[in-house]
């Protein structure tokens, strides 16, 4: 596979708390559209999924801010995260004339995952991406032909079944993989200015975050629930060849304001 490894590349993830505000979703958008190079998009849709299983009456189970998928949930997950929300944002990059394409990480092998081991949380049809596995080939002839990806977080374990997998790691995974291509910049985007030492205060940013910290913040209780495998997928990606990590408001996309992540 031919090297980009001076050609910039944003793999940018966007949050289910943008997607299911239209009129955040459709600025967060445009912002996208006229970021420069080569770019992917990585998207959740967690917040539609959980009204979504309300009103059908499925309880929905989160331990350590990841979605617990049984049966039924893969199901209703995978028609909203592969379906609705996918294409409505594909049809949307389209309309601002951003040649986009909706994937998933079945689609063409792109994202070989593993079902996550049961012990000691049995977490049900989810998976971990098998980094290794994935040779990047599909997605960089796409994005030479100028056509941008857009992912959502449905995997497969190769045996025939689907796996719901956390989209920040989905993410991470596809940066680090592409990392041995482009020089990668990672941005998770998502409804808070980056991550705060008072979740109620926008003013109370973080600039600034090293592993050291992260460890602190952590046992100090200033980092949990979601933001713990955000920042685990930050540093990860970071040690395995991520150029840059940042964690950012949706609408910062352009000015990249927000929380710096460093090795």
């Amino acid at each position: 596979m031919a090297t980009h490894s001076n050609l910039p590349l944003s793999v940018v993830k966007i949050g289910g708390n943008v997607v299911d505000k239209p009129e955040a979703l459709t600025s967060f958008l445009h912002d996208f559209h006229q970021l420069k190079g080569r770019k992917l998009l990585v998207h959740g849709g967690g917040v539609l999924a959980s009204k979504m299983a309300e009103r059908l009456g499925i309880t929905t189970k989160m331990v350590n801010g990841r979605r617990v998928t049984d049966a039924e949930t893969l199901q209703l997950v995978t028609m909203v995260y592969a379906g609705w929300i996918n294409k409505s944002i594909v049809a949307q990059l389209q309309q601002i004339g951003c040649n986009a394409i909706g994937l998933s990480g079945v689609d063409g092998n792109a994202i070989p995952s593993a079902r996550r081991n049961p012990e000691p949380i049995d977490f049900g049809f989810v998976g971990d991406p098998i980094t290794r596995k994935m040779d990047g080939e599909l997605i960089t002839t796409l994005l030479e032909k100028e056509i941008v990806p857009v992912f959502c977080a449905i995997t497969h374990d190769g045996n025939g079944s689907l796996l719901n997998t956390n989209a920040d790691t989905v993410a991470s995974s596809l940066a680090i993989s592409l990392s041995k291509q482009y020089r990668t910049t990672l941005y998770y985007c998502f409804e808070k200015e980056g991550v705060l030492r008072d979740v109620n205060d926008s003013e109370s940013l973080i600039p600034l975050i090293n592993r050291e910290t992260f460890a602190q913040l952590r046992e100090q209780g200033v980092i949990a629930d979601g933001m713990i495998p955000k920042l685990d997928n930050s540093f990860s990606a970071i040690q395995e060849g991520v150029s840059e990590v940042m964690i950012l408001h949706a609408r910062n996309l352009l000015q990249k304001r927000g929380t710096m992540l460093i090795g």
